[in-house]
């Protein structure tokens, strides 16, 4: 996290606004391929921890050459769309300089290639999902943020142009680590052959195809928004603000990679759940975990929401008009998502997910179809983050609504014991760091008064308010064992 907000100041540093927000717009489906990969990982993980769950090792085999086979075709379309897209983008929708538009279509070209090593990597990661190997996403992960810092300093003294030479140094990054990705499952797992003759299987492609289309939909629908949401706020406030939205995206990927890696340990667990037949044990371990994701997230979250202003000046030097509105608005709605992310998994584990899916889309899309008339009408350049606040509350209503139906959940008990807590969480913090950070001066010790006293409180209330009698108990079995390992 440390090295990445690092890069991303001496990227902007680098670059400038004009170029970093150009990065962001043009080749910004980079990251939020991220979403899309995590998509489909999740439908190749879903049937591998299914299949464990039921004990069927043989099958395993089937469904990594089958997911093999998927995405290696997803790839082609992808690369094919995407040039396709180009055309349309390049000539009429992006508002980019002309100067810069030679260097905007190499890293789109870059952002092309990018994108096919990153699909294919999606059957490996699927695999490593299911046998939660997190020690691998622990070395590759810093091996991966490590590059990028290199690609970093390659950037500011490289001679040549220096926007041409980041999009395609980053769009290296994603072979090297498919690369090291696949030679560590073929010789770790025995279910990573690929032999489409011996273990594909024609009906287990139709299931995983049309359970990986639902999902797929969703997956488009949020990244449709989510870049449109650039294209959006280019169109209508130009790169400059294109520059403070991509910081607001950056800074909170990075808060969100302590609670989205914890959820990559719990997700298998509650595929498993069901599938040995567990509905009620995954749906108590679902509810558990949005409590551990919420607190994980909001214990780094909620300072950054109250000293915004000062930690931007920090991080970037000379802060862009909009960055700090932009960066408080996304925290606050990955703050309403995080109370329903462990629902998805409930949901996608049953495999009915047609209705939850096009609901879902229909969400994901609302806010940006909703922003474009609004600007239209001379509405606020913010407008678009209050809508998709507003969508993610309905996002968290509807999820409880379908784990309800599919799963049995008790959405009072679930309101009461999970919702609440949380919320009750947040708001109790925020009472407590106003008062301090308008008491005093803006300095480093307002900042560390602040962090200083999150770190003693909220373990605390969480503890009390957060957590029932038997999470405690688990909590405090956990600190036990710590401490007898630490003794050792």
């Amino acid at each position: 996290m440390f090295i990445s907000l690092y890069t991303t100041r001496l990227i902007l540093k680098t670059l400038g606004t004009t170029d970093f927000g150009i990065f962001n717009i043009v080749g910004g489906t980079i990251a939020l391929l991220g979403f899309l990969n995590s998509s489909m990982a999740s439908s190749s993980q879903r049937f591998m921890s299914y299949s464990q769950g039921k004990g069927e090792k043989e099958k395993q085999k089937n469904i990594f050459n089958v997911s093999f086979i998927l995405h290696l075709g997803i790839s082609a379309i992808s690369v094919i769309a995407f040039i396709i897209a180009g055309f349309l983008f390049f000539g009429s929708i992006l508002n980019i300089p002309e100067s810069r538009e030679y260097a905007a279509k190499v890293v789109y070209g870059s952002m092309i290639v990018s994108t096919a090593f990153s699909i294919m990597s999606v059957p490996y990661e699927a695999v490593m999902n299911a046998h939660e190997d997190m020690k691998y996403y622990a070395i590759l992960g810093i091996f991966e943020s490590f590059l990028k810092l290199v690609v970093a300093f390659a950037t500011v003294y490289t001679l040549s142009d220096k926007l041409i030479v980041y999009g395609i140094l980053m769009s290296v990054i994603p072979l090297v680590t498919l690369t090291i990705m696949r030679i560590y499952c073929h010789q770790k797992y025995e279910e990573c052959i690929i032999s489409p003759k011996k273990y594909f299987s024609v009906p287990l492609m139709k299931e995983i195809t049309s359970f990986a289309g639902w999902g797929f939909i969703n997956s488009i629908s949020s990244i449709f928004t989510m870049q449109g949401m650039a294209i959006v706020l280019n169109m209508f406030g130009g790169v400059i603000v294109n520059t403070a939205h991509g910081i607001a995206n950056q800074l909170s990927g990075q808060l969100l990679i302590f609670s989205n890696n914890m959820l990559k340990a719990l997700n298998p667990v509650l595929v498993k759940d069901f599938g040995a037949g567990y509905t009620n044990k995954m749906v108590k371990t679902a509810a558990t975990g949005n409590k551990l994701s919420f607190i994980t997230y909001t214990i780094f979250a909620i300072p950054l929401l109250v000293e915004c202003p000062f930690v931007l000046s920090i991080w970037l030097g000379e802060v862009p008009e909009y960055a700090v509105l932009f960066v408080r608005l996304v925290l606050i709605r990955q703050m309403v998502t995080q109370m329903m992310i462990t629902l998805e998994t409930c949901i996608f584990a049953t495999g009915i997910i047609k209705k939850f899916t096009l609901s879902a889309s229909v969400i994901w899309l609302s806010p940006l179809i909703s922003s474009y008339v609004m600007y239209k009408l001379g509405a606020p350049i913010y407008t678009i983050y209050l809508l998709l606040i507003a969508a993610a509350c309905c996002r968290v209503a509807n999820a409880l609504c379908f784990c309800n139906i599919l799963c049995g959940l008790d959405v009072k008990q679930y309101m009461r014991h999970t919702l609440t807590p949380c919320i009750t969480l947040a708001v109790i913090i925020l009472c407590i760091l106003v008062p301090i950070q308008q008491c005093l001066q803006e300095s480093w010790s307002r900042i560390i008064v602040i962090i200083l006293t999150t770190l003693l409180i909220y373990p605390i209330l969480s503890y009390i308010i957060g957590f029932n009698s038997k999470e405690r108990d688990i909590i405090g079995g956990v600190i036990r064992k710590l401490k007898t390992k630490l003794y050792k």
